[in-house]
């Protein structure tokens, strides 16, 4: 079956061209024109993806965004900004954005990036006996896309839980942003992204007991990170 994609951009210019694009691609596209019917459609519809603009009518994008999460949405959000400005797109990243593209956007690229979320989005079946791991007071389950820390649910973006599971997959191995952009990402992006940085910064916060000195998720200056549970 074809993934369902939701589109929830104000632009009606926009909005047909990406629906006519997306629907050559062979996705099934649905759109809203506002944020809070976005968020309507994202929490009440079965969708694998959702293009999120950042600046709509009665509801920003990044409002949309943070009550998905907050309200335990995994599928995956790829935000839209004309801004292009970095703190735009580190809030976006912040609140469980897995991916964003400023406006003017290449429809290849654009392409390309739908195609690499929804590839990563789906959790890979596990042998037995390791659906499960634990680390600290963590546990993740990868079947069931939970994360538990201490007894308390945690709630992870999609790029945040395949991230975690990629360097869980690797105890140990020094990983470069090069590798983790390819592995978990699924596609070359520019050196002066900071997505990697700050999506390993968002994993301390949410599981390491004091970020500021973490113990499982270690940065190697100008080498790249290693998870040491």
């Amino acid at each position: 079956m074809s993934a369902r994609i939701l589109l929830v951009e104000d632009e009606a210019g926009l909005v047909l061209t990406l629906t006519d694009r997306l629907k050559a691609e062979g996705y099934e596209v649905e759109s809203a024109a506002d944020g809070q019917r976005g968020l309507d459609r994202a929490t009440q519809e079965p969708f694998d993806l959702i293009l999120l603009d950042v600046m709509l009518p009665k509801k920003s994008g990044f409002d949309v965004c943070r009550q998905l999460r907050h309200g335990g949405s995994n599928v995956p959000v790829l935000m839209l900004t004309a801004r292009g400005q970095v703190v735009d797109r580190v809030v976006g990243l912040q609140i469980g954005a897995d991916d964003y593209l400023v406006k003017p956007f290449d429809m290849a690229e654009l392409t390309a990036r739908i195609a690499a979320l929804l590839r990563r989005a789906s959790v890979k079946q596990d042998a037995p006996g390791e659906a499960v791991r634990r680390f600290g007071d963590v546990t993740v389950d990868f079947r069931r896309a939970e994360v538990v820390k201490a007894g308390q649910p945690v709630v992870l973006s999609a790029r945040e839980f395949q991230l975690l599971r990629y360097l869980l997959d690797h105890p140990g191995d020094v990983i470069s942003r090069e590798t983790l952009l390819h592995e978990v990402w699924g596609y070359q992006a520019t050196p002066s992204t900071r997505t990697v940085d700050v999506h390993m910064a968002w994993l301390r916060q949410k599981l390491e007991d004091n970020p500021k000195y973490p113990v499982y998720f270690l940065t190697l200056r100008g080498l790249g990170y290693k998870f040491t549970g």
